[in-house]
């Protein structure tokens, strides 16, 4: 593979200075699973009384890990829970060498942390159809159990990048009940993102209390709005994992509160973009918004179709207001539109008006919004009430050169 490229220029300034989870330990480790010179297993121990809940690809050719982690994660345990994520190498179209190697690591994470292996819950990332090298994880698990930390979880979020430039991590505070309530995330993804689930790794954390059944609940309904409403370059994994772990630390009780609800849709949502920024090959965050369709669902349709099209993308990274494309997206996207009643707009500048370029609409107005890092392409339908918002991000001479020798 090549070296890891440049910093993204949309990234962040450095990773955030996250809150301490308590019931939480990482740990990171080099095992040489196909990088060399750099940390490529992460292990997290989550405390005993622990809800776990998850969401995960929908892909026909799903990893064997994730596979794994839907065989687990609706039982419920009163014991103790673990993490432990290998980047380098998918475990995927693997066949029973893959189920073998997970149940390998698995196994040995049970071991060594004294728990029931439906408690261990494995993900990789990397390439796909390699044989998992699973003796040089299960060789370093010792060293991670010595190694865990509560303070640990950027060493954790820089083990599972693969082409990622940076390292993400989200996190908030809040109080409920006069009491504070923390959450904390990270999350690995560049390429290879589209929805469908959550084309990356994400794992969150928070030390409030509620039922595995609640939370479930409320990272399905987050993740339609924030994981599943990315997309780079519209290929899903084979390996998307979701994973949140509310230990009860904090003693207090988020099952009805909208406040935690918000929370954590903002520690969702900081994730989901960060890996829009590092999209590969990205310069600029684009976001869709869609009003006015016959339905929120038609609006989605709209907004992907938008966001996925690698003519509006390329414009986009070209710098060229080209609103035309914008049309041809939204006519071809398959949901109801009507050509006479569409409206487009670049931020502030009104483009497109009822079907017609807007007669105060000046082209140097839209090639300076462009230049812009950080954009907003609206579309209002004129239909009815249904709107969607999606990101994305440019396509560049970047995601060739990244995607064209991956497995060298």
């Amino acid at each position: 593979m090549a070296d890891t490229p440049p910093r993204s220029p949309l990234a962040p300034e450095q990773f955030p200075n996250l809150p301490l989870i308590g019931g939480v330990s990482f740990a990171a480790a080099a095992a040489g699973v196909k990088y060399q010179g750099r940390t490529d297993v992460m292990l997290a121990q989550i405390a005993p009384g622990s809800a776990v809940a998850g969401v995960f690809t929908k892909s026909s050719t799903r990893a064997a890990p994730v596979l794994d982690c839907q065989t687990k994660i609706s039982l419920d345990s009163d014991a103790g829970a673990a993490i432990i994520v290998n980047s380098g190498n998918a475990n995927a179209f693997t066949g029973k060498n893959g189920i073998e190697a997970t149940q390998a690591v698995t196994d040995a994470v049970a071991d060594a942390l004294d728990l029931p292996e439906t408690r261990v819950f494995s993900s990789s990332t990397g390439v796909i159809g390699e044989p998992l090298p699973h003796d040089r994880i299960t060789a370093k698990i010792i060293e991670l159990k010595a190694a865990l930390d509560e303070s640990a979880i950027e060493a954790a979020a820089e083990a599972i990048r693969t082409t990622d430039t940076f390292a993400k991590g989200a996190g908030a505070q809040i109080e409920v009940n006069g009491k504070t309530v923390s959450i904390a995330g990270i999350a690995k993804g560049s390429g290879m993102i589209a929805p469908d689930m959550a084309t990356m790794l994400v794992y969150v954390f928070t030390d409030a209390k509620i039922a595995r059944e609640d939370l479930q609940a409320i990272v399905s309904e987050l993740n339609e709005i924030t994981f599943n409403s990315i997309t780079v370059d519209s290929d899903t994994s084979t390996s998307d994992s979701f994973l949140i772990a509310a230990t009860g630390g904090s003693d207090v009780d988020v099952t009805d509160s909208t406040a935690f609800k918000v929370a954590l849709h903002g520690v969702m949502k900081d994730l989901a973009l960060q890996v829009v920024r590092d999209g590969e090959g990205a310069t600029k965050l684009v976001e869709i918004q869609i009003t006015g369709a016959q339905s929120d669902a038609d609006a989605r349709t709209h907004g992907l179709a938008v966001a996925n099209s690698p003519l509006v993308k390329t414009a986009i990274a070209g710098e060229d207001p080209n609103w035309g494309r914008v049309v041809m997206a939204i006519g071809k996207s398959g949901a109801a539109a009507d050509r006479d009643l569409l409206s487009i707009s670049f931020g502030d500048v009104l483009v497109a008006d009822k079907g017609w370029v807007s007669p105060d609409y000046k082209e140097e107005d839209g090639a300076a919004y462009m230049t812009q890092s950080e954009l907003v392409i609206a579309v209002d339908l004129g239909l009815g009430i249904g709107k969607s918002t999606v990101w994305t991000c440019d396509l560049t001479h970047g995601y060739i050169t990244i995607n064209a020798d991956y497995r060298s």
